[in-house]
Formats: C-alpha cells, structure tokens, sequence
C-alpha cells in the first residue's frame, strides 16, 4: 500500500499594527502574553518601549508601529505582546512584539503566497517574506530576524542586560492613616 504524505501549508499568525494586518511564521511566535506596560529604559532606541519579565528573564519589547512610522500602540484591552525568536547571526533573541490584537493562525500554501509588491505596502520591502492572501484580503507576511537591526537588537539587548542588572530598591509598607 503506497502511503502519501500530506503537505501541511506553512502557518502564520496573523496580529493588526496600526490597522494593518501582518503575519509571523508560527514557529517563530513562543508564547502570546496579555499587554503589560513595558518599563522603560533610558537610553533606549524609540521603537524599543521598554523591558518586561517572561518568567524571570528580562525581554526587550518592540514596537513595530514606531518602526514602521505610524506612532506609538495605544494600549487597549486587545494588546498584546508577541514573544518571537530572532535570530541574529548565530545568537538568539528573544524578544517582544506589540501588536494592538491577534487575528487567528493561517494556513498559506504557496500559492497564497505573492512576492512583495514594489509600493504601498508602507514597509521597507527588505522586512516582508511576500503577501498572503486571504480571501479578498492581504497580510503582509514579515521577515522578524530583518525587522529588528543587528544595531537596535545590540540597543535591546544591552537595555534588558541594564534593567536585569538594576537592584530593585524595596519600598517601605504604607501605613493606613485612620480617618476621624
């Protein structure tokens, strides 16, 4: 009996920045975490919006809408952060992606797959893998290890290196006051 396997199509999850709808392969998504406001680290590249704990170590969180030119994601109750791995030469961060709401996992065969468009994508076409289809829509499918720079993944790396370094400094209980 012969026995044939069944391609799967590549997955992807699909998230919306800035009214925009992106794709990331799926096994470069570790985990999808509820917003939390990063902290802040001085010094910082702008599109970097701070730092957050996954589980005790300290990741960077990026902002794909500052990187892209379309302002800073406004928190709202469908923010999310997105933990990606991104290979950079042959080291491995780990690092966070805001978007303003995950969409679903697609499934894009190949041929649901089109080259990059050479205008009005509104992203360098250097950080796009091509453009799904999706029924009448489109998801731009983005390549995330050239997304993040090698010099603003250095800046991200050192920001998380510093917050992971920096004691925290307790805070004395408060004291209820009793009112009269």
């Amino acid at each position: 009996m012969d026995e044939t396997l069944e391609v799967q199509a590549p997955q992807y999850l699909s998230f919306r920045i800035a009214g925009t709808d992106y794709g990331l392969p799926i096994l470069k998504v570790k985990e999808i975490l509820q917003h939390d406001e990063p902290t802040r680290v001085p010094g910082a590249p702008a599109s970097i919006r701070g730092v957050i704990n996954v589980r005790g170590s300290v990741v960077p969180v990026l902002d794909l809408a500052v990187k892209f030119g379309k302002g800073e994601t406004a928190a709202t109750n469908r923010t999310c952060i997105l933990v990606v791995e991104v290979a950079l030469g042959a080291e491995q961060l780990t690092l966070g992606v805001l978007a303003d709401a995950v969409n679903e996992v697609l499934d894009l065969p190949p041929q649901a797959v089109e080259p990059p468009p050479a205008f009005g994508t509104g992203v360098r076409l250097d950080y796009l893998t091509g453009v799904g289809k999706v029924g009448k829509a489109f998801v731009l499918l983005l390549d995330v290890d050239r997304v993040v720079s090698a010099s603003e993944a250095e800046l991200a790396a050192q920001a998380a290196a510093q917050a992971a370094a920096t004691p925290v400094t307790p805070v004395a209980p408060v004291t209820p006051v009793a009112s009269a």
